[in-house]
């Protein structure tokens, strides 16, 4: 596509949206002049869809007409709450049903699947992570190393940028699995970098760790909801995601993970067991022995009940991307926006900043990160207060994500115009 810097080109674009009806289904923040804010921060919190305020006050009311009868009479039972997820999710992240659960936080989860596949020997006990990684990332796994008695500076490598770089090559990550093959017990990277807005080639990191019997795990927090995913057939063996970004699920919402239908039906893995990881027909054995019979599914890592108020806003953000007609449109639709924006964000030509993300746009998702050359903060409180919603990581990076199921192109070009004059 040409683009062109005529205002008149964005509402033309919006105009033949596919999508843009979607915008209505969610509730757009207004700036202190009453207007809807340019909300570009959905990859740090999504908006809220509309028709999440009925969900969940449905489960309040269950709550107060049915009290612990709501388990199994509500109209979708607590008790098996989570499996009204799990197609819709499967669908979103490239899943089979049985390969995904809902469930906890990312950070917990992550632990849940290190606990089970990082099994480090005296030859295999390294990991392999991307720098910068999110920091709860490497908490996460520097707590696990630790936890084995290793020392995070002997069994953790980084893939890093170049020298004058902000994105990691793809091919300096294959080059790191080619060496430490033999050492690596685990390559844990992002699916979409939270810094950069770099969109990692997964099936491609994927492939180059088998052959080594090196397990593959993935953070799909920047990813979930923002580019198309296909788990199961690029063969990852687990990945954890939160949803309360690019899937707008809310603050607290409930998290998600796979495992790759290989391990999820593989019964006799070590995980941390809770009660309902296990098998329903003998959960509620009280009365004898307990012995832990794992569920032959992703289920089998699930700790505790379902949390029904993190859980319900997600049912009603799965179904507006359902209804969008999954990930394939509104990556269609996000290439061009993403796309725009770094065109317009070109001819501006400012001298003040610079976008790190990679110009490629089979590497990265919606966001562009800008860096600011001098004084990063003034800059986003100058935008902020022309209306704009974006966010800042340290040093000095201000991150801008126009996001397929609510922001226009007409947005685009107002907050390149703001830009401009700043």
């Amino acid at each position: 596509m040409t683009f062109s810097t005529d205002e008149q080109f964005a509402a033309q674009l919006d105009c033949e949206d596919p999508l843009r009806n979607f915008r209505e289904n969610f509730h757009l923040p207004l700036g202190k002049n009453g207007k809807p804010l340019i909300y570009f921060a959905g990859n740090s919190l999504g908006l809220m869809p509309k028709p999440t305020r009925a969900i969940v006050e449905e489960e309040l009311d269950n709550w107060a007409t049915l009290g612990v009868d709501a388990h199994h009479a509500a109209g979708t039972p607590w008790y098996t709450y989570h499996q009204a997820l799990r197609e819709p999710t499967a669908r979103l992240v490239g899943a089979r049903p049985l390969e995904v659960i809902c469930m906890n936080s990312l950070t917990v989860n992550l632990h849940l699947m290190m606990a089970t596949f990082y099994r480090p020997t005296k030859s295999r006990f390294k990991i392999l992570m991307e720098e910068p990684a999110f920091p709860s990332d490497t908490y996460a796994i520097k707590a696990q190393i630790a936890h084995h008695g290793l020392d995070p500076r002997d069994a953790l490598i980084l893939a890093r940028p170049r020298k004058s770089e902000f994105a990691v090559k793809g091919e300096d990550i294959i080059d790191l699995i080619e060496e430490n093959g033999d050492q690596l017990a685990i390559v844990m990277m992002a699916g979409v970098n939270f810094f950069t807005g770099q969109l990692f080639d997964i099936a491609k990191i994927t492939a180059a760790a088998k052959p080594h019997g090196i397990v593959i795990g993935f953070d799909l927090a920047h990813a979930a909801g923002n580019v198309p995913l296909a788990l199961h057939d690029w063969n990852v063996d687990f990945a954890v995601w939160c949803s309360y970004k690019y899937l707008n699920a809310g603050p607290g919402a409930v998290a998600g993970a796979f495992v790759h239908e290989r391990h999820a039906t593989n019964t006799q893995l070590p995980r941390l067991a809770g009660w309902f990881g296990n098998d329903p027909n003998t959960r509620f054995r009280l009365h004898l022995e307990p012995e832990f019979v794992p569920v032959a599914s992703a289920d089998g890592w699930q700790i505790s009940n379902p949390p029904i108020f993190s859980m319900a806003p997600l049912r009603a953000s799965l179904a507006v991307f359902d209804d969008a007609g999954g990930m394939e449109p509104l990556r269609t639709k996000s290439v061009s926006l993403t796309g725009y924006l770094e065109f317009l964000l070109a001819e501006i030509g400012s001298k003040k900043f610079t976008v790190i993300t990679p110009r490629n746009r089979d590497e990265r998702g919606c966001q562009l990160s800008i860096l600011a050359h001098m004084h990063p903060k003034d800059l986003l409180n100058e935008l902020e207060a022309s209306g704009v919603k974006c966010d800042f990581r340290e040093p000095n990076v201000i991150r801008v994500a126009p996001t397929p199921l609510y922001n226009t192109f007409h947005e685009v070009w107002r907050f390149a115009r703001i830009l401009a004059e700043h």
